[in-house]
């Protein structure tokens, strides 16, 4: 199989805002087995940047990610190489990462975003929309079934019923219906949608990195947790937070009435 150039792509502004770019416009940037190895080694990179403080997934030409390529998946070429088991390990894995990454990440969504697009854009922290996006699961139009994430991430973000709506019906939402629905933090027109982005990240870079990493954890595994469990889990990173170097710039800052000026400790 002849692998494509760049269809990754990584870039980080002086804000310190990163972008990753699905890169298969003439696909609708659909997933194949060397776009999910490369978007890892780019997740793999935006953890490690100390330049990148929140990490925004985007997709070339003005449309997210329409899934796997469904051309690929019955190639008797992918067949012999891989399989779907393989395929949904390999993705939920990446996006496990996504969901587990230190720092904030924001899905940015323009044109479709369905089956393996979707579950990417519920694995960051954060969603935003352009109004005529077409968003959903799609995977049981084609008698599918999506391996990372809708089934333990969907319910938590919009409860059983809305996902068995989506899931069960393979209907799309626009971007202006999943901002109702909670699917997305925010939509806008298509003409506003790059401002909408620096607007929604401005809030998240300029934050202690640290402290941002310990209450992003602490949500994380709160989802599941009892009672007695998550009060335990509340306290401890309280106490780790409260002792950071952070924390102490933050108080200097505040009563120096300056900026403060994070180490990410």
């Amino acid at each position: 199989m002849e692998l494509e150039k760049d269809v990754i792509q990584y870039e980080v502004a002086p804000n310190g805002v990163a972008t990753i770019w699905l890169n298969r416009p003439h696909k609708r940037n659909c997933v194949s087995p060397q776009l999910l190895k490369e978007l890892e080694k780019a997740v793999d990179r935006a953890a490690e940047d100390k330049e990148a403080l929140a990490v925004v997934f985007r997709g070339r030409a003005n449309t997210f990610c329409s899934g796997a390529d469904l051309d690929l998946l019955v190639s008797p070429v992918l067949q012999e190489t891989t399989t779907s088991l393989q395929l949904a390990i390999d993705s939920a894995r990446t996006f496990d990462k996504i969901f587990n990454m230190k720092k904030p990440t924001i899905a940015a969504v323009e044109g479709f975003a369905v089956a393996g697009g979707f579950e990417l854009m519920i694995s960051c922290d954060f969603a935003l929309a352009a109004n005529e996006a077409k968003i959903g699961d799609f995977h049981i139009r084609r008698a599918l079934f999506g391996g990372a994430g809708p089934i333990y991430r969907l319910p938590r973000m919009i409860g059983m019923r809305r996902s068995k709506e989506l899931m069960l019906t393979g209907k799309l939402l626009t971007g202006v219906q999943c901002a109702d629905w909670g699917l997305v933090n925010a939509a806008a027109p298509q003409a506003e949608f790059d401002k909408l982005i620096q607007d929604f990240c401005a809030p998240l870079i300029d934050k202690s990195p640290f402290c941002m990493w310990m209450t992003k954890m602490a949500l994380n595994r709160g989802l599941d947790a009892d009672t007695d469990s998550l009060i335990t889990l509340e306290t401890m990173t309280c106490n780790v937070v409260h002792h950071s170097e952070d924390a102490k710039e933050g108080v200097r800052a505040f009563l120096d009435k300056r900026a403060p000026k994070w180490t990410g400790r």
